[in-house]
């Protein structure tokens, strides 16, 4: 056998060096053996727990109404933005007191519904907020009737244009989202007070609260189904949250949240009082602030 002349040597040489410097996947073809590529891993977005600003969007129970007063917003003890000491809203965790008031804006509406969220969204993006907060779809439920609540696909497409209004001026906004209130839970709770089935008579959310003492099989199974329909409304909120890399939903723990008479106001047992605003600040706060992998 032959040594290898001059040429052949420095051939080997220079494709040694290759080797060396490319390292062992160049020899297996970066695949660990199996022949095809693997991608680089994408660096997933990081969430900010301390966001510099916040925009609240959503219905009556973010503007505070009857919390203060009888038929009235306070917007001052809403969970989100409020600047009430008592509440100590998510703002105000966030962003300090100042902060909050200078970098804090509720754009929610009373009797507002799922189809009212993408024009909400629309004026919260001009503040160009680092934070937008999401709780909406009790009055999609609370209907004159089971037939009068809105469809889920409807429910779903109208969040869905929602996100894609924000997304489409503010790619790197967070946006909170919170599940819809528990509403049998609110029946069972509220008709034990003879005041509360009597203010629930003027039509506050009749598709579950009409007939507080009726239990017969049909209101039954009419309650049944508004519980149904806002279980799908957490659904679909919390599938579409979790198609937005910089969405957290709050894994149902609103509609978790076992609250008591304490935390509805005591005008119309059915929005939340001080007491019940503080409590969904708090699980605003401990979403958005929980570090994950």
């Amino acid at each position: 056998m032959r040594k290898p002349g001059h040429r052949a040597r420095a051939v080997l040489a220079v494709l040694a060096a290759a080797v060396l410097a490319s390292g062992c996947d160049s020899i297996r073809g970066g695949d660990g053996g199996t022949g095809v590529s693997r991608p680089s891993a994408r660096p997933s977005p990081v969430w900010n727990v301390h966001p510099d600003s916040v925009a609240a969007v959503g219905d009556s129970i973010t503007r505070g109404f009857d919390a203060c007063q009888v038929l009235a917003d306070c917007p001052e003890v809403s969970w989100a933005t409020g600047a009430d000491t008592g509440v100590d809203s998510l703002a105000v965790r966030l962003l300090g007191r100042q902060g909050a008031a200078e970098r804090g804006w509720n754009y929610a509406v009373t009797g507002a519904r799922m189809a009212d969220l993408p024009g909400q969204m629309a004026e919260a993006v001009r503040r160009r907020p680092e934070l937008v907060t999401v709780m909406v779809g009790a009055n999609d439920a609370c209907r004159s009737s089971v037939s009068a609540m809105t469809p889920v696909a409807d429910f779903r497409a109208d969040f869905e244009r929602s996100m894609a209004t924000l997304r489409k001026k503010l790619p790197r906004t967070q946006v909170y989202v919170a599940s819809v209130p528990n509403l049998l839970r609110l029946w069972s709770e509220g008709r034990a007070d003879p005041l509360g089935k009597e203010v629930w008579k003027l039509g506050i959310c009749p598709s579950m609260l009409r007939g507080a003492d009726d239990l017969t099989e049909a209101a039954t199974v009419r309650r049944q189904e508004v519980q149904h329909r806002v279980e799908a409304y957490n659904t679909v909120l919390a599938e579409v949250c979790a198609k937005d890399e910089r969405c957290r939903s709050d894994g149902n723990a609103v509609f978790d949240y076992r609250f008591g008479t304490g935390q509805l106001s005591q005008w119309d047992w059915f929005h939340p009082s001080r007491d019940g605003q503080a409590r969904l600040a708090e699980i605003a706060y401990r979403t958005v602030t929980e570090h994950r992998p």
